[in-house]
């Protein structure tokens, strides 16, 4: 006997099992086929589970294990790719159920089952064969993870909280994910949350909303007197319910709350450079970009058009190529790697290595704090080796830890998550207009690193000096910092996110 359903009856999902870092590997001696009667099997094939039935021949047009069949179609098997596989469990009635992540569309998944009447005789067996089915499915990933989800209702649109319920919570609850779900009410709300919340307590922290509760997240954990505990300890994870999804593009390779779900519930723990950014006596944790200049002001300047969506930056960006607007500054730097040919090879070398299978960081002793910074803050002098420039002509001043910043742009193709550096683009503001344009169209086509006049490097350390203006932009993460010198020092892995690869962004690289 079987049963093929979509619908989700997980609505309070079993808790009583405590998720483990790793996973045991696959048992010896079980076949990948498990017998379900007498016309169906399941198998446990290369990246998939199979499923053949003789059922399937009678189903028509109707959907049948969440997949949708032509009418007369003659297939009597289908294929589960097992990254889409949420769940398995024999039930003491000798029901074998699988919960798996039903692709709908190109842009939306959810919870699907199937489930077969086995016979007593096979328990053993099918226990050792669902064990296998979750370790290929799970691999490195942890499973049942503990989350502790944050839901900026007024984020975006202010439809965080519908597609939170319809979008996310059901993916979430059929891989039996522990859920701890909190509201944030105020701006900075989720910066009191993170720097109360028992670190131990949770695996992940998962943010519905743009990068703006991230970005809050981040802080409240480093005022914590653990921070460097609390950072590594728990993974911070975006699910796309904002304006500005750059870190669910990076490391769920999707701005779809469903297919985000999905990546964050089979996501590999990642370490993640983060950066101390000062600014007068003030010390915050940047994760994602500095702006100064056309960038910054693209972004925090047309706040008024965010009916546009993600349009507005094109808009803005455009608009200020075309009036060839300078943004002069003083700007001292801490190079790594000063030339592309070493940076596209630091890339390759990291892309050509496979996915780790565990987080090689130790974790820090409770009471470790944040990092000392190695080379002071913005009011302390100079570092001996570095050199003030003056650059009377900036047009664009970037920095980011990220390679996209928005769905359609690539802005650091070369940025790794763990590198120890941040990639820094300068573009002079007094470049041709038509060489503008070019630079404007080639972010979309993935070919802006190439650029000759795109200066991009990777720094650990820089300060920076806006000069001959009294008012300005400058944007931390997306939000606006008073118009004032600051300075930004990396520190390698000390967050920690959840993706696809454990160490690359879902980003074409170079």
């Amino acid at each position: 006997m079987s049963l093929i359903t979509e619908d989700d009856p997980f609505k309070d999902p079993s808790l009583d099992d405590r998720p483990q870092p790793a996973q045991p590997p696959a048992l010896n001696n079980v076949p990948d086929t498990l017998a379900v009667g007498r016309n169906a099997s399941l198998t446990l094939g290369t990246d998939s589970l199979v499923v053949l039935d003789e059922a399937l021949l009678e189903s028509g047009g109707t959907l049948c294990c969440g997949i949708s069949l032509t009418p007369g179609s003659k297939k009597n098997t289908r294929s589960i790719p097992f990254f889409n596989v949420l769940w398995a469990e024999l039930s003491e009635d000798e029901d074998v159920t699988i919960q798996y992540a039903h692709s709908e569309s190109k842009q939306a998944v959810r919870p699907a089952i199937i489930s077969y009447k086995l016979e007593k005789s096979q328990s053993v067996q099918a226990r050792a064969w669902v064990e296998n089915l979750l370790t290929r499915a799970y691999g490195a990933s942890q499973r049942q993870k503990r989350v502790k989800v944050l839901i900026n209702p007024f984020g975006g649109q202010g439809k965080a909280v519908k597609i939170y319920h319809k979008s996310i919570a059901p993916i979430f609850a059929a891989a039996r994910c522990e859920l701890d779900v909190e509201h944030t009410r105020h701006n900075g709300h989720a910066v009191e949350i993170a720097e109360k919340l028992d670190t131990e307590a949770f695996d992940v922290i998962a943010c519905c909303s743009g990068d703006g509760v991230p970005y809050e997240v981040w802080n409240g954990l480093a005022k914590k007197p653990d921070a460097a505990r609390a950072l590594v300890k728990t993974a911070l994870a975006q699910l796309p319910c904002g304006s500005g999804n750059a870190m669910s593009l990076n490391f769920n390779g999707t701005d779809s709350p469903s297919l985000a779900a999905l990546a964050v519930v089979k996501g590999l723990r990642t370490p993640l450079d983060l950066a101390s950014v000062t600014q007068g006596n003030r010390r915050t944790l940047s994760f994602l970009s500095q702006s100064v200049g056309i960038v910054a002001e693209t972004d925090l300047a047309t706040e008024h058009l965010r009916w546009m969506g993600s349009t507005r930056f094109t808009w803005g960006f455009f608009v200020r190529l075309i009036g060839k607007t300078i943004y002069p500054a003083d700007i001292a730097v801490r190079v790594e790697i000063d030339n592309k040919a070493a940076i596209r090879e630091r890339w390759r070398a990291e892309a050509a290595k496979p996915p780790p299978t565990r987080d090689p960081r130790p974790l820090p002793e409770p009471g470790t704090g944040l990092p000392t910074l190695q080379y002071g803050t913005v009011q302390d002098a100079l570092p001996d080796t570095w050199e003030l420039i003056p650059h009377d002509k900036l047009g664009n001043f970037y920095a980011g830890n990220l390679a996209y910043m928005s769905p359609d742009a690539n802005f650091f193709p070369a940025s790794l998550p763990n590198d120890g550096c941040i990639d820094l683009i300068r573009i002079r503001g007094d470049i041709p207009r038509l060489t503008s344009i070019q630079t404007l169209l080639a972010i979309e086509k993935n070919t802006f690193f190439d650029l000759p006049h795109v200066d991009y490097q990777k720094v650990s350390a820089y300060r920076i000096i806006p000069k001959n203006q009294e008012e300005g932009y400058i944007s931390i993460d997306g939000e606006r910092m008073p118009f004032e010198p600051f300075q930004v020092e990396v520190h390698s892995g000390l967050g920690t996110v959840l993706s696809r690869t454990g160490h690359l962004y879902e980003a074409k690289g170079v």
